[in-house]
């Protein structure tokens, strides 16, 4: 499994843990007895379930050593007096306690001492053969969630081993995507594979399913975009490159009927509008830094803070070969009067749409 470029390092109380990281200590040493999960990435989640399970139930006893609860069901107290508690069925139990967010009061004025307290005497004394995993997959690592995330890990500060779920990035996906596709002996090439990685927003536990989608439908043959097109949500977005690469080649048909495509398919064309726009100001900065290949293009807009996958290098590049820099400081003078056209009072988004279209294919 690949590291995901996340930071990872040790805390005074204990270790800050990558799931893989994780499932290289299960691999030597015992589990912990006690754990935090944090972060809303379902995939490397699935993963270490999966491994403490194996790790923590060598028996295999499953249905006897395995148990769900929920905080939004069962109090704190109630979940660590379970764990004290020796089975009559099983000598290893592995205790799940999903919502470990709803152990901390719900106003912020009441005290958090008292739940740190049961826990922290848990933890001075946890019960031989058994642990206990307090997960947490609401909040995420930014924005708005970022103050009640601290204020989750503040509560479980007395946990030594914590592991952070967070969300792959591009690159990384891409690795995780190409293996899970060779082992699902899935015919499918770069490009549709970065397709489907683009759609999925490199959702890894989305990616992984529509993989088994598509080696259902596909069988023996090599995936096509179409397919991709067809089962995955949100592939429209492969549609508005159609439509590039059709403008790119003066294509007027073309054109309006990947217009018409996006249009079906209930795109909503100012958003696709801004992504034309975004297309057409990288392949601009491209042609001003003189880029000649993909690869260029990658590493000048990662130098520039702009991360950008390999495939959207190759998609600038092309968009750099269909348009000459002038045409291209044209086509944005386009879209800048077409974005006012759709903010201003108007017949039809369509309409202006394929005025747009019409100005460009005939300006080429």
């Amino acid at each position: 499994m690949r590291r995901r470029g996340a930071r990872y390092c040790e805390r005074d109380s204990g270790e800050l843990l990558s799931p893989e990281q994780l499932q290289q200590k299960l691999a030597k040493d015992k589990p912990a007895p006690v754990y935090l999960f944090i972060g809303p990435e379902a995939y490397g989640r699935a993963l270490c379930r999966k491994a403490l399970i194996a790790h923590t139930l060598p028996s295999g006893d499953i249905e006897g050593g395995f148990t769900r609860v929920d905080l939004d069901e069962t109090s704190l107290a109630g979940v660590l007096d379970d764990a004290r508690s020796l089975s009559l069925f099983a000598s290893e139990r592995l205790i799940w306690v999903s919502s470990a967010e709803l152990a901390l009061p719900r106003r912020l004025t009441e005290n958090d001492d008292a739940g740190m307290a049961l826990l922290g005497r848990y933890l001075r004394e946890p019960t031989p053969g058994t642990v206990l995993v307090f997960d947490c997959s609401r909040f995420d690592f930014e924005g708005d969630d970022k103050a009640k995330l601290e204020r989750v890990l503040k509560f479980y500060a007395g946990i030594p081993a914590q592991v952070e779920f967070r969300p792959y990035t591009i690159e990384s996906a891409r690795h995780v995507a190409q293996d899970l596709a060779r082992e699902a002996q899935l015919q499918i090439g770069t490009a549709e594979l970065g397709l489907l990685i683009e759609t999925l927003a490199g959702d890894v536990s989305r990616i992984g399913n529509e993989i088994e989608k598509l080696r259902l439908y596909a069988g023996d043959r090599k995936v096509t975009t179409e397919d991709i097109l067809h089962l995955v949500p949100n592939a429209q977005a492969n549609t508005i490159f159609q439509l590039v690469s059709a403008l790119g080649r003066g294509d007027r048909k073309r054109s309006l009927d990947s217009l018409d495509t996006l249009i079906k398919q209930g795109e909503y064309l100012p958003l696709a509008l801004t992504f034309l726009a975004t297309q057409f100001r990288l392949a601009l900065v491209a042609h001003e830094a003189q880029l000649r290949n993909a690869q260029q293009i990658q590493a000048h807009f990662t130098k520039l803070g702009i991360r950008i996958w390999r495939d959207r290098a190759e998609q600038v590049s092309q968009t750099m070969a269909a348009f000459s820099k002038k045409k291209l400081e044209q086509a944005m003078e386009l879209v800048y009067r077409t974005d006012y056209a759709l903010r201003d009072t108007r017949p039809d988004d369509r309409v202006v749409m394929e005025s747009l279209v019409m100005s460009l294919t005939k300006s080429i």
